[in-house]
This record gives C-alpha cells, sequence and structure tokens, in this order.
C-alpha cells in the first residue's frame, strides 16, 4: 500500500520560561492510503501535538514528516498553506465555524478560497449540497450555525473537510463536545468515508471510537509506546468485541 504519510525521528519542542518542554520525542510511524489510524494515550502525552504538527499547523523543531511524497519541513509557509487547504481536511472538538455565514456558506468556503478550485460558484454549492445530503443534513444549508444540533453542526464539520477531496482528514477529539448519540451519527459518517477510501487520522480518549479505526497508536511522554492492529471495522455486531480487545490492550500499555 501507498504511504500518505511518513514521519521519523519528530520532535517538537517549546519553550517556556526559558525551560525546553519536549512534547514529541523521536516519534516514528507512517500511514498508509486508506487506513483509519487513532491516535490514544494520558492527558498530555502529545496527542494534539502530533496532529497538529503532522498536518502542518504547527512547525515541527526536528525530524521529517513527508505527507503525499512531500517534505513537510522543506515547503514555505504560503506551500504549507496550499497543502492544507487543497489536500487536508480538518475537524475539532470545538466546530469552528463563522457565524456570518450560513451552513452550506461555510462548507464550501474551503473551495470558494482555493486558488487550485477552478470550478464556478455554482458547481461549488451543488457540490457542498450533494456532501449535505450523503451526511444527512441538507434541510439546515440555510440556517444559521446557532440553529443546529451539536451533530449536525459537526457533521457539516465533516463535509467542509471533504469539500476540497482531501488525501487525508486529520480529526481532534472529533467526537469529544458530542452526547453519545451525536458521537456515533459522526463516526458512522466517518467510517464510511474511510470505506470510500479516504484516509483518516484522529486523536481520540474514547475506546468506542478508536475500536472503530483500522490502528491505534498510543503516546506516552511524546513517544510512541505501541501500536494495536484492529482490522477494518465492518458492522456493528463486532464492535463489543473490538472494545474488549482494545481495552485489553490498553489496559496492558497502562491506560
Amino acid at each position: 500500500m501507498n504511504k500518505v504519510i511518513d514521519v521519523k525521528d519528530l520532535c517538537k519542542t517549546y519553550v517556556v520560561n526559558k525551560k525546553q518542554n519536549n512534547v514529541l520525542r523521536n516519534v516514528s510511524f507512517s500511514i498508509n492510503e486508506g487506513e483509519m489510524v487513532a491516535i490514544m494515550g494520558p492527558s498530555g502525552s502529545g496527542k494534539s501535538t502530533l496532529l497538529y504538527t503532522v498536518s502542518g499547523m504547527d512547525r515541527m523543531t526536528a525530524g521529517e514528516v513527508t505527507f503525499n511524497n512531500r517534505n513537510m519541513s522543506k515547503l514555505s509557509e504560503d506551500e504549507m498553506s496550499s497543502v492544507r487547504l487543497d489536500e487536508m481536511g480538518f475537524i475539532f472538538q470545538q466546530m469552528y465555524m463563522m457565524k456570518s455565514l450560513s451552513i452550506l456558506d461555510n462548507i464550501i468556503l474551503p473551495a470558494v478560497k482555493s486558488k487550485k478550485n477552478k470550478e464556478d460558484r455554482r458547481s461549488i454549492v451543488t457540490r457542498g449540497r450533494s456532501l449535505m445530503k450523503k451526511l444527512g443534513i441538507e434541510d439546515t444549508a440555510d440556517n444559521d450555525i446557532n440553529e443546529v444540533s451539536g451533530g449536525q453542526l459537526q457533521r457539516a464539520c465533516i463535509c467542509r473537510s471533504m469539500i476540497n477531496n482531501p488525501k487525508v482528514i486529520f480529526a481532534d477529539e472529533p467526537t469529544g463536545a458530542l452526547n453519545r448519540t451525536s458521537s456515533d451519527e459522526v463516526m458512522t459518517e466517518l467510517v464510511k468515508l474511510n470505506k470510500e477510501g479516504t484516509t483518516i487520522m484522529l486523536v481520540t480518549h474514547d475506546v468506542k471510537v478508536a475500536a472503530k479505526c483500522t490502528r491505534v497508536l498510543y503516546i506516552v511522554d511524546g513517544n510512541i509506546q505501541g501500536e494495536k492492529q484492529l482490522g477494518t471495522y465492518d458492522n456493528s455486531s463486532e464492535l463489543r468485541e473490538r472494545e474488549r480487545e482494545l481495552n485489553g490492550w490498553l489496559m496492558e500499555m497502562g491506560w
């Protein structure tokens, strides 16, 4: 399988009050095209920092991240911004959207802003509405962001992350602010996208979420301590067994 992300000896250090805080220490791993990989670990272990650094939202201190056959450390800020806009999708725990725009206009904004996208606005709107229909929120297109539920808003964020047909979706605790029902709905959509070929790297503390991924990486104190292969998640009947298996492994890892 083709590697879409290849990380070698990645380090991230912050200096606070003249003291070095080594958040990531020589992290190495890869993600193949079509995988759905969860990053788990204790609070403060470096999970989100890893996602931000791999995706280029934060600059690495040392090491190398190859994304889609390009060395991210060699890109200028403008080139990095272009890669994030055109080839990556992002979903966060806090559902950042512009209050002055409708749900649909928030979804299509990355496509409108993209310099590589040569479509006219009508075509972009058609694609945006198609994504909304696919995720079951087509009736919210003209709503303001405060007129929909948390689950609907997060599904809108998924639509926005997909509007430029990204190589990878990066998700930081995508269900963290949702109740269990909405969390299950959002994960159902992410699993569908993954089965359709979208590569996903997500950070989560929720075993139910991680159990639906193909692989789990466990990070402690800025180091990958182990990985668990779960294979493709096919149907809900196997979820409890996957959760049991993952829980057992996490306990062995010190969870």
